[in-house]
Order: C-alpha cells, then sequence, then structure tokens
C-alpha cells in the first residue's frame, strides 16, 4: 500500500532528507531542537508521519535474515519456535535456553529502547507544541497519543518499570531518569489511548488513507485492559477491556474474512496475499518501490533452498518446534493443513513435483513475487486482526459477567472459520456453554495462540496470566497450563520469575546512572 507511506517517507520526516532512497540512514526530526521544529502544521504532521514507521510497529514487521523482528523473541522464549541462525543470534540461543547475558544481547535490547524513546520523544513534542500551532488538527494530537502509548505498553511488557516523561527532551538536563512504577505508566497509557479514541475518525485503518481510526485504538486499549488485568498490574479491568472490544465490533467497520476454498481461496491465503481486508483493523505498511518488505518472505523457507530465491538469503525463522505444532488437531482444524499458516513441502519454479522442506516453515510469510521475481516483498503486515478483538471480547465477557451465549458466539465464531469439517458458530456456541468460566477462559488462550502461531501473542499471554501451554501428540488439538513459573519450556530450560523480564541494556545503564538493572541480570 502507498497512501502513508508516500507521506511518511518523503515528506521531510527526518533531518537532512533530501529522498526517499536515504530516509533510513538519517537522524529523526526528534533529535533536532525544538527551536528549528515543531513550529508549523507542515511539521507536525511530519513527525506524527514519522511516528507510523518508528519504534513499536517496526516490531512486528521487521526485515532482518537472520534474527527476524522483535517480536519473535517472545516465542523464543518459550522454546516452541526457532531460527535456523540461532547459532550466530546470541539473543535467540540465548531466549531459547533462558541464559539471557545482559551484555550479549545489548545490541539488540538498544535497538528496542531506543527506537521506542524517540518514538515517545517525537510524540511528547508534537504533544507540547501542537495545540499551541493555529491549522493543527486535534485527529494528529490524537495520532501522536496513540503511538505514545503504544511505545510506552511495549516497553512495559518487556522490560517493567522504565524511565517514564511526557516532555521532550530539549536539553541534556532531563535526560537521566530513574525507572518509573510501571502501574503509573499504565494510567498513562489508558489515559492517552481514551482521549485518543475520542478524537480519532471512525471507521477503518484502510478507508482512512491508511492512518489510525477509534478502531485501532480502541483494539490497543482492549489488549492493554486485559494485559493490566493480570500479571504483574493485577487490576481488574475486564469490563473495559469488553467494552473496547465490542465498541469496535459494534462498529460494523470489520468482519472476519470468509472462505472460498480450502485451499489457496481460503481465508487465511487472503490475510497472507491482499492488502486492505475489513478483517485487518491495523497494519504496518510495505512497498517495492518506498519501502520494501525485506527478508520477511524469506522467512519461509530454510537456508538450504536459498539460491533458489531473487532474495539473496532465507532462513526458516520462527518455524515450530518441539511439539507446538500439537496445538491442532490437523483433522478438524484448516489451520493447519498445507499452505495455509505452515507448509512442508514446495514445488519450485521449474520443478515437476514438490520437495521436501525438512521442517515446519511458515507459509503465512511467502511471497511467491519477492521469492521468485523482484526480490522485494510488498504485502502489508497484519498487525491488529478482528479475531483478536472477538477472542478479547470473549474472555474479557467470561471474566466479567461469566460464560454467557454473547461471550461464546465471539469465540465461535474464530473456531468455526478454522472447522474443516462445517461446523457452525451456533454448533460450537451449544458446545463452549457448557463449559465453567475457568474452561472457556482457557479455551480463549488456545484459541488465540492457534489463531495467532506468527503474530507474536503468545508471550504477551503468558506473562499476563502466568500460565505456560503445553502439548502433546497424543492427544492433538488439546493444550494444556501449567504456572509457568517452574515450567520447562520446549528445549527443556526451566522458568525462573527473573526470566519474564528481559535485561536494560549494559550500554543504557552505562549511559544512565540512575537506572538500575532487573532482578536475575
Amino acid at each position: 500500500m502507498k497512501r502513508i507511506l508516500t507521506i511518511c517517507l518523503c515528506a521531510g520526516l527526518v533531518a537532512g532528507m533530501t529522498s526517499c532512497n536515504d530516509f533510513l540512514d538519517e537522524e529523526p526530526k526528534s533529535s533536532v531542537s525544538t527551536d528549528q521544529f515543531y513550529r508549523t502544521p507542515a511539521q507536525i504532521q511530519s513527525a506524527v508521519n514519522y511516528l507510523y514507521r518508528k519504534g513499536a510497529p517496526t516490531y512486528e514487521s521487521g526485515t532482518g535474515a537472520y534474527y527476524g523482528t522483535h517480536s519473535m523473541l517472545g516465542g523464543y522464549l518459550t522454546g516452541y519456535f526457532d531460527s535456523e541462525y540461532a547459532g550466530q543470534e546470541y539473543i535467540v540461543a540465548q531466549s531459547k535456553s533462558l541464559t539471557r547475558s545482559a551484555s550479549l544481547v545489548s545490541g539488540q535490547l538498544d535497538n528496542i529502547w531506543d527506537d521506542s524513546y524517540q518514538a515517545i520523544n517525537a510524540a511528547n513534542a508534537c504533544l507540547k507544541y501542537g495545540p499551541e500551532i493555529k491549522g493543527v488538527d486535534a485527529k494528529l494530537m490524537a495520532e501522536a497519543k496513540f503511538f505514545r502509548a503504544y511505545n510506552y505498553f511495549y516497553l512495559v511488557k518487556m522490560f517493567g518499570d522504565v524511565p517514564f516523561s511526557l516532555e521532550p527532551y530539549e536539553s541534556a538536563e532531563n535526560m537521566e531518569l530513574s525507572r518509573t512504577d510501571s502501574k503509573t505508566i499504565y494510567g498513562q497509557i489508558v489515559k492517552d489511548l481514551k482521549e485518543a479514541v475520542a478524537d480519532l475518525p471512525a471507521g477503518a485503518f484502510y478507508e482512512n488513507a491508511n492512518r489510525i481510526t477509534k478502531n485501532v485504538a480502541n483494539t490497543l486499549l482492549a489488549e492493554v485492559y486485559m494485559q493490566m488485568s493480570g500479571f504483574p498490574v493485577k487490576e481488574d479491568h475486564y469490563a473495559d477491556a469488553a467494552a473496547a472490544a465490542k465498541a469496535v465490533i459494534a462498529s460494523g467497520k470489520h468482519n472476519l474474512t470468509a472462505n472460498d476454498d480450502m485451499g489457496m481461496n481460503s481465508a487465511y491465503n487472503k490475510l497472507r496475499t491482499v492488502d486492505g481486508l475489513p478483517e485487518v483493523i491495523y497494519g504496518y505498511e510495505y512497498n517495492t518501490t518506498i519501502s520494501s518488505g525485506g527478508y520477511r518472505p524469506a522467512w519461509a523457507f530454510p537456508n538450504s533452498f536459498a539460491a533458489k530465491f531473487a532474495i539473496t538469503i532465507s532462513n526458516n525463522n520462527y518455524g515450530l518446534v518441539n511439539g507446538i505444532e500439537n496445538m491442532y488437531d490437523a483433522s478438524e482444524d484448516l489451520r493447519y493443513q498445507p499452505n495455509q499458516f505452515f507448509h512442508w513441502e514446495f514445488t519450485f519454479p521449474g520443478d515437476d513435483k514438490p520437495t521436501k522442506l525438512g521442517a515446519t516453515c511458515n507459509w503465512y510469510f511467502f511471497e511467491e513475487e519477492a521469492l521468485f521475481e523482484t526480490g522485494k516483498a510488498e504485502k502489508d503486515v497484519n498487525i491488529f486482526r478482528y479475531p483478536e478483538v472477538l477472542l478479547i471480547a470473549a474472555e474479557a465477557i467470561a471474566q466479567s459477567s461469566g460464560v454467557n451465549a454473547e461471550a461464546a458466539g465471539y469465540l465461535a465464531q474464530v473456531k468455526a472459520r478454522a472447522s474443516l469439517k462445517g461446523k457452525t458458530a451456533d454448533q460450537y456456541v451449544s458446545e463452549l456453554m457448557s463449559l465453567s468460566k475457568d474452561a472457556f477462559v482457557r479455551e480463549v488462550w488456545a484459541e488465540r495462540l492457534r489463531e495467532f502461531p506468527l503474530e507474536y501473542k503468545v508471550w504477551d499471554d503468558i506473562i499476563r496470566t502466568r500460565q505456560f501451554p503445553t502439548f502433546s501428540a497424543s492427544n492433538k488439538g488439546k493444550i494444556n497450563y501449567v504456572n509457568v513459573i517452574g515450567a520447562k519450556n520446549g528445549n527443556g530450560a526451566t522458568f525462573k520469575e527473573t526470566d519474564l523480564l528481559w535485561p536494560l541494556s549494559v550500554n543504557e545503564l552505562q549511559r544512565n546512572p540512575n537506572l538500575t538493572q532487573n532482578p536475575g541480570y
């Protein structure tokens, strides 16, 4: 998609930028003195546009061949996902074995920390100076609040208490901040998102020139409320989460993509290949001429096949291992059929029969034209999808009001679309209504895992529920949950309390003497 990309990347987002070709190599406007910037509506517009391409949204997309994307890190901690290049990527290898050394993973953690705070700083500057400038639209301020909230949410989930400020850095005096209690930060995240919802336009992201809408902000707000309701905050916001999710549902702008068949015209293949579907509430844009998706399609194949592609390297990144595939009953679930979310063999151009890949590889990342012709990915990355809203509503209603027909109906919709046997949502509802609240909630967790295996939701669910999923080859389709502390991950490493947060970068600790390291590192 081009609409917001062209604005974001070609409208002076970064200092000294003169063309689209060099935007990644330049310093963001957030590093320019406010005496020079944040003085006109056009400058505020450019700074807000920059937020679409910086910080938290980029962690879902990622373009690296070896390491993938930052949001994969939680999956590596579970031991149920792997990368062929774990041997050279310390952060992947040490995540799998739960032996993270702050010094060895500081490089990647610096990227997350620095990019998030650069985005927060730009948002803070917009929100400080924007209201003073005649002609600045309130919707721009709402977008800045959304992205500030999004980046702080990512940081507190990953690191716990972090430095917190609502003022832009305008001198060196306020840059060495101590850590702020995460509950305080969550309070501001909620405030920002509620205010953003009030001022953002209604409708769908793709109908709004690919800009943030009420539905996008409400989806993030529902996620935040769910996270706050679990560990470590433990404040009951389930009713609030249900309200935010139901606001998205009631908008009528989003729906589940239908299966035209159970093959290449399934909903999951449409989601893989088509931009702008009503199911996608928020996406990260790519385009071959302005900003391509890098190596993302090459994550769909083992490295041994790299010579076959226009992209120079491939890597079975985030491939399933150690039994997680048993979360599906392949006789009942479309998502575990070949060429849906995953694939195990492929017929390469010029071949007359398929080649075994030797691993469970991720079909959801596959882009044929990028791999075999252009070498440039252009499929947008789906960040928030409508099934997540349905599943949040189902769990939140069950937690706040008990298992009722509404909660069961939302969960049933997601399950029915994946049914190979043609079971309807009504049939699922009758089964789900018989479950206890605890059993129903666990079924929602299980469905989240089955629906979003490649969209990096698993670790957020583990840290908020303190429950770890386990699987059995003899009882496929059944997911059991055990307390994460003391549980063994897929690689046999035992979780400790201190494994649930990431260390702060050693480099950041050296730069800021007011910071303290997380326990265990």
